[in-house]
């Protein structure tokens, strides 16, 4: 029996991607992009960006937004699932960073249904009010600011709408209510948020493999 020890989690993940998602020349490049120009790797796994990419498919969903775009790995998954006339709009903070996911989604031949908004997301969000509602929100931004998000998601949402919380395991450190690190704080008011908030009905799943111990909360928009 293998041991629950994180290069057995790899090692799991690895061949559930090799299985289940296969090589993507696109998506390789993408990620290729990303690393050559200095990003840190904290794209969704592959099995994620296909969770993300059935979830979407299965919603039905058309239109998208994501809140925090880095090297547009995980944009191209969603783009590709809203299919033709489809839309995402993608947000992201950093210039060099949204310039670089813009030449990737470009060249994964899904660039005319991706915008991409520059700026702080906490200050873009009330500027896309005449593009909602949205039918799928996908969160993977800073942690501190995830109460204003899901605010947010909710306002551009409606009922039905899916929403996506990246990133919600912490090593497990979601448990401590001591914790002094700022986002397993952000983490844990907005998953107290997605309990409390009569707006979501939500759950969420613990999660390991090469991200380590992680997790993501999905909720929909009652």
């Amino acid at each position: 029996m293998a041991q629950p020890n994180l290069a057995n989690w790899r090692a799991a993940d690895d061949y559930l991607s090799e299985t289940l998602v296969g090589h993507d020349p696109a998506l390789e490049a993408a990620l290729a992009a990303q690393q050559a120009a200095g990003m840190p790797a904290i794209e969704v796994a592959p099995v994620s960006g296909k969770l993300l990419n059935l979830l979407a498919r299965i919603a039905g969903a058309r239109r998208v937004l994501e809140i925090g775009t880095l090297g547009g790995y995980s944009t191209i998954w969603m783009a590709r699932a809203v299919g033709d006339g489809g839309r995402v709009v993608t947000i992201e903070a950093e210039p060099d960073n949204a310039a670089v996911a813009r030449a990737s989604i470009d060249a994964a031949g899904v660039g005319e249904r991706v915008e991409i908004r520059l700026g702080r997301a906490a200050e873009v969000l009330p500027a896309l009010e005449d593009d909602a509602p949205f039918d799928l929100i996908f969160i993977d931004a800073d942690k501190e600011s995830n109460t204003i998000y899901l605010d947010w998601a909710a306002r551009l949402g409606r009922p039905g709408s899916v929403i996506v919380l990246d990133n919600i395991g912490r090593d497990g450190d979601i448990v401590d209510p001591a914790s002094a690190d700022s986002m397993v704080v952000g983490t844990r008011e907005a998953l107290e948020m997605l309990g409390r908030d009569p707006r979501f009905d939500a759950t969420a799943l613990q999660t390991v493999g090469v991200k380590g111990w992680d997790g993501v909360a999905i909720a929909v928009v009652v």
